[in-house]
């Protein structure tokens, strides 16, 4: 929660078109690290604890009502005639707030919730600023707006980048476009802003003029990490955001004592969890809900996916782990191994070249290479359990449902299909048939039909 006692709502502007982005898909709901970009901010805006959250939509409105369902009131801006314009379209649905409000952009992801904290507690202090605006020093300002403040942070004039002039395009303190105001001075500021500039537009920078021409000062807070207010509008920038984001949580997964051994080449997702002294070998991928405990050892090109890794599990290379996998302590899963919905109790382990679905296997069973649970008829799963210390021999079907009892031998080769007792041995093989020197005969007789046909 903010410091300060002011409850505050959010006003999340996302109705532009993105036709940069070339997508059916609306811009802000295109994932990085696995969340929507709009979830990182809304993830950010929830460690606050708003008593509001409006998105403001218009292009794939559908699409962003869908999304946001249950967690924030949409608003429609149609026509959309500029950033100032479309906060207005919260008014009606703010009507009777008295907290503060922060404006963001739901394409500018990666503001952290200690930012937004301390715009809120800006607006708060003694000098009591009509509108705080979070501003940002790039290596390259460009096109970005400038802020022409004063030493002590009071803003002087805020200007857009083409209505700038020469001087005022030098200065390097850009407009991230993020504000914290008072919800009855953002309406009452909103309502004197006029469009008299090189777009036509009604620009929300301008409340910070219109209220310095009725004697308010603004202020401006600074962030000390620019890269946190990027903003994305192309498939390029987007790649280049998920890059920054997947750069800063290898960094935090090596300081919170995890071993990358290539960081370049693990790709995490937005809710990774990782324990102390894991090890994670190169081209790894990480896809939604995977928590990993203390001292388990990733293999290369292994692809884990909505899993849980107990202390001391190994798993790899080129394992594949999917929704519902389990490995608990000490267990193994080795190289083209699939598990699915699977647990693999203490000690189990599956060395290679097999798949595990819908299935329990018991402490220390050892399942053999190219061993599969037969999990699915065409129209229904069933489950598999196999019981502790049981052996599964190489290249068996189990299929389900079936259990292999506790110290049961499953012999190579069998396809079982109907329960196996514990500590029995089920062999399930046809008849081998053994005819002497049938081989040769018949390669003797092919190679003289080859050699006619080449005559």
């Amino acid at each position: 929660m903010t410091s300060h006692s002011t409850k505050f709502a959010a006003v999340v502007l996302a109705a532009g078109k993105g036709t940069r982005m070339k997508s059916d898909f609306h811009k802000v709901l295109h994932p990085i690290a696995g969340r929507a970009m709009l979830d990182h901010l809304l993830a950010s805006v929830g460690e606050l604890g708003p008593a509001r959250t409006v998105l403001v939509v218009g292009h794939g409105r559908e699409q962003l009502e869908k999304a946001v369902a249950g967690r924030a009131q949409t608003v429609l801006q149609e026509p959309q005639l500029g950033t100032g314009h479309a906060v207005q379209q919260a008014q009606r649905t703010l009507a009777g707030f008295e907290g503060d409000v922060l404006v963001l952009y739901g394409d500018v992801p990666f503001v952290r919730a200690r930012t937004l904290r301390a715009m809120l507690q800006r607006l708060h202090a003694p000098d009591a600023p009509a509108v705080v605006v979070l501003g940002f020093e790039p290596e390259d300002a460009g096109h970005y707006g400038r802020v022409i403040a004063d030493e002590a942070g009071r803003i002087v004039k805020m200007v857009e980048f083409k209505d700038a002039s020469e001087e005022e395009r030098a200065c390097r303190l850009c407009n991230s476009g993020l504000m914290a105001v008072r919800a009855a001075d953002l309406f009452d500021l909103l309502s004197r802003v006029g469009n008299a500039n090189a777009q036509g537009e009604y620009y929300l920078v301008d409340i910070v003029n219109v209220a310095r021409d009725e004697g308010r000062a603004s202020a401006v807070v600074v962030t000390d990490r620019p890269d946190e207010v990027t903003g994305i509008n192309s498939r390029a920038e987007l790649a280049a955001a998920e890059a920054q984001w997947q750069q800063f949580r290898r960094e935090e997964a090596m300081a919170e004592g995890a071993s990358l051994r290539a960081p370049e080449t693990v790709f995490f997702s937005y809710d990774t969890k990782l324990g102390r002294d894991v090890t994670i070998e190169p081209n790894v991928v990480f896809g939604p809900g995977v928590t990993v405990h203390d001292g388990v050892r990733i293999k290369a090109f292994s692809h884990l996916e909505g899993c849980e890794l107990h202390p001391g599990a190994e798993v790899g290379p080129f394992a594949r782990l999917r929704p519902g996998a389990v490995l608990e302590k000490n267990a193994f899963v080795g190289n083209f191994v699939e598990v699915k919905n699977a647990v693999l109790h203490e000690g189990a382990k599956a060395s290679h070249l097999t798949y595990l679905g819908d299935a329990e296997i018991g402490a220390k069973a050892n399942i053999g290479a190219g061993t599969i649970t037969c999990n699915y008829d065409g129209y229904f799963k069933y489950r598999t359990v196999i019981g502790e210390r049981a052996f599964v021999g190489s290249n068996s079907a189990l299929v389900a449902p079936v259990t292999i009892g506790a110290d049961a031998i499953v012999a190579a080769g069998s396809t079982v299909s109907r329960d196996v007792a514990p500590g029995e041995l089920r062999m399930v093989r046809a008849e081998q048939m053994v005819k002497p020197g049938w081989a040769d005969r018949f390669h003797d007789a092919m190679k003289k039909k080859k050699a006619e046909k080449a005559g």
